[in-house]
């Protein structure tokens, strides 16, 4: 069944993934809390009449630290898959993702600038960091872009070693800049690492109008981005102008980017993995991609985010960590898928 080229069987699929992804990760803890009760309590909120069965101690645990935790690694999860499965569809090609062109690197470089020379400005900058992250991912991917069209042919190699000289060029000069803010350093550093646990829902709030702007012009995106696949000699007949919806698509795409590296860090690979699955999922449609990938996204940074916190706990891993043990070995798969057919 399909409304407007979605499936709407896997948006619901993607939907209930999501829904069971949220609920694992609020339960999942040291102090234990079953899924029922969380139900149970969550259906408190709400003019049932039901009553929340959870102590005061576990209802703080749950709504203060757990669920603000849940629902921003459903967000950064989403931001950046969706932003990755954009820029595949923008740039025609499989290894576009907001790492590998620059995007992450640059917003991170923008983001840790606030977060050094932000208190000069202004005494609270936080306001600033995803604006400055906006504005380095655009710079860092149209660096990416215009290297690898220029010096490379523009076609898939080219862009991947574009992204990779472009990205450690930004990476060499964050690390200057945080040797300019030894204060902080440990703070700047552990969020390079990735993560959710340092923020709450100050930080959801933060980052909810990127957010929803970003999403909302990559999903209205995916008629278009269908048009651009047929070629832009075809786009151009169809009314078209490939130039205008390159240049939005790519700066909605960087805004998510930004928006999610500004409240966790630098998280990699998952703007590949989603992506890609979903795609052999519902098809080559992206009108029927980006949705899913949204919802998609979201389910996997939560659970990952759950091995994050629990593999080795009391102890935490950083979750860019995990999302690397995992992506690594999938982008090597479609780099040889992708070498094999010729692109």
């Amino acid at each position: 069944m399909k409304g407007f080229g979605v499936p709407l069987g896997w948006v619901l699929g993607g939907a209930a993934a999501l829904f069971a992804a949220g609920v694992l990760g609020v339960a999942a803890g040291a102090a234990s809390i079953s899924a029922a009760d969380i139900l149970r309590h969550l259906l408190s909120l709400l003019p049932f009449g039901v009553e929340t069965p959870l102590t005061e101690r576990q209802e703080a645990l749950l709504m203060e630290l757990r669920l603000p935790r849940v629902v921003m690694g459903a967000v950064v999860g989403a931001l950046l898959a969706t932003a990755g499965g954009a820029y595949q569809g923008v740039f025609r090609n499989p290894l576009a993702d907001p790492f590998l062109l620059g995007a992450a690197a640059g917003a991170g470089l923008g983001a840790t600038m606030v977060m050094v020379f932000g208190h000069e400005v202004l005494a609270d900058p936080r306001a600033l960091v995803p604006v400055a992250a906006f504005v380095g991912a655009l710079a860092g991917v149209a660096a990416a872009y215009l290297l690898g069209s220029t010096a490379g042919g523009g076609g898939t190699a080219a862009l991947v070693l574009a992204g990779v000289a472009v990205s450690s060029f930004l990476s060499a000069a964050q690390t200057l800049v945080q040797q300019m803010g030894v204060d902080q350093l440990q703070r700047i550093y552990a969020w390079l690492l990735g993560g959710l646990g340092r923020g709450g829902w100050d930080d959801v709030r933060l980052i909810a109008p990127y957010a929803v702007v970003g999403l909302v012009v990559l999903l209205l995106s995916g008629y278009l981005l269908d048009m651009l696949a047929l070629g832009d000699d075809k786009a151009v007949s169809l009314g078209l102008n490939p130039v205008v919806v390159r240049m939005v698509v790519i700066a909605a795409a960087s805004l998510a980017t930004a928006a999610a590296v500004s409240v966790s860090g630098l998280i990699g690979f998952v703007g590949i993995v989603v992506p890609h699955i979903v795609r052999r999922l519902v098809g080559s449609n992206y009108r029927a991609i980006l949705p899913v990938t949204v919802l998609m996204g979201g389910a996997f940074l939560v659970l990952v985010d759950i091995v994050a916190r629990t593999v080795v706990a009391p102890a935490e891993l950083p979750i860019g960590v995990v999302t690397a043990f995992l992506g690594a070995p999938f982008f090597i798969l479609i780099l040889r898928t992708t070498r094999h057919r010729g692109t």
